[in-house]
């Protein structure tokens, strides 16, 4: 059991590690992704393109919100 929880810890620190906003922003946009791919006629190349600006973006807002906090 002890082995279980800290296989479980180590993935836990490792996909949300210190800011759990960015892991979600980044499950949520690759939802949006997977259901663009899915359900419409669009390119997958600007599909994969939107979910890379996607992902930049919620870091970026992130890093601008950590910035505006501590200041």
């Amino acid at each position: 059991m002890r082995f279980l929880r800290g296989f479980g810890r180590f993935w836990w620190d490792f996909i949300v590690g210190d800011d759990w906003r960015i892991a979600a922003g980044v499950v949520v946009v690759l939802t949006a992704g997977a259901l663009l791919v899915a359900n419409t006629t669009v390119s997958d190349t600007a599909i994969a393109g939107l979910t890379a600006l996607g992902i930049v973006i919620v870091a970026m807002a992130s890093i601008v919100a950590s910035g505006r906090h501590n200041a």
